[in-house]
């Protein structure tokens, strides 16, 4: 199979040209070149996304499938005008940002509301455009299926990719949480839910979708595990199989400008209740059902440490700071004494 990645530089592009290229396929990975370096063996063509034109490099050459995993509508646009008639099947990632409704547990993608495009004149939903990340992905899942079609497109709604190489503070923080051991700042109540899935789960199943020619809509992460089984399996991958938790109450932890998801003085992958309650507790049936495989969380965990511990450098930092999680948690035990 002769496979395009559009991108193929970091984490997720580099993941799908990674299995690829090791499955024996012929991949090429097109894009500027200045987010990260491309897989060793796979071919690299630097290209200009911003220009209508900038795939003009490729002119000529046929595939059998594309991956592209861009949030700007213009890029979505050039791309599927340039290869719509060279390429047999299209795999686009987009996001679980795209749905309007984050309240309510257990959607699905078949039906969820969700968001309008993005507006005129907003193509790159960063800075001062950032909140308008998931109408530019549902712009980008409008170009591929206008030009595309349905019957040639995979369209996979991620949900909070993780694994080595991960370029957020999330997941890392609770692997080096976790394997630091001592009592640990557990937000919220066990059996609240948790939803993700693993970078090479995730590149596994775009790369079956390209081979076997899946086409729909689905969301692209694993089932919902609670809070405590999250923190549990990522306890276990790291070396620490009965890890020290303290459940700390939603509404102290808003009281002490403890903020959620990631940054600064935040704990990943905790979202406010109940206006977040469908953020992270889809139901994935209809995934699973069409070939999305999930490993053990243990082994993501493991993964996931042997690079931040081999990469420091490329990891991201952030979340609570030490000193700061144990003045709430010395402040939450006087409150509970």
């Amino acid at each position: 199979m002769r496979l395009l990645v559009l991108g193929g530089t970091m984490f997720l592009g580099r993941a799908v040209a990674r299995l690829a290229a090791a499955a024996g396929h012929e991949v090429t990975c097109a894009a500027r070149g200045v987010s990260g370096e491309p897989v060793p063996g796979v071919r690299f063509v630097q290209v200009d996304r911003d220009d209508p034109a900038g795939l003009s490099a490729l002119d000529g050459e046929r595939f059998d499938a594309v991956v592209d995993v861009t949030r700007r509508p213009s890029h979505a646009r050039h791309a599927v005008a340039a290869l719509a008639d060279r390429v047999d099947h299209w795999s686009y990632v987009s996001t679980c940002s795209v749905y309007a409704d984050n309240g309510t547990p257990g959607q699905r993608a078949a039906t969820a509301e969700m968001l309008a495009p993005a507006p005129e004149g907003v193509d790159n939903p960063i800075g001062e455009h950032a909140e308008f990340y998931g109408p530019c992905k549902v712009s980008c899942e409008q170009a591929v299926l206008d030009t595309i079609g349905a019957q040639r497109s995979f369209v996979c709604r991620a949900g909070l990719i993780v694994g080595p190489e991960d370029p957020s503070d999330r997941f890392p923080y609770w692997v080096d949480r976790l394997a630091r051991g001592g009592e640990v700042l557990a937000p919220g109540a066990p059996d609240e839910l948790v939803q993700y899935v693993d970078v090479a789960d995730l590149a596994q199943w775009l790369l079956y979708a390209a081979e076997t020619g899946l086409t729909g809509t689905f969301d692209g992460m694993g089932a919902p595990l609670s809070r405590a089984g999250f923190l549990a399996g990522v306890a276990a991958g790291v070396g620490r199989p009965d890890p020290e938790l303290t459940w700390v109450a939603q509404d102290f932890l808003v009281e002490r400008d403890v903020r959620p998801w990631s940054g600064e003085r935040a704990l990943p992958l905790w979202l406010p209740l109940p206006e977040y309650a469908g953020f992270l507790t889809r139901d994935v049936t209809d995934s699973l059902a069409a070939g999305l495989r999930t490993r053990p969380l243990a082994e993501t965990a493991a993964s996931t440490l042997d690079w931040m511990r081999t990469h420091p450098d490329d990891v991201r930092r952030g979340g609570l700071e030490p000193a700061d999680e144990a003045k709430v948690l010395g402040e939450w035990s006087a409150r509970i004494a």
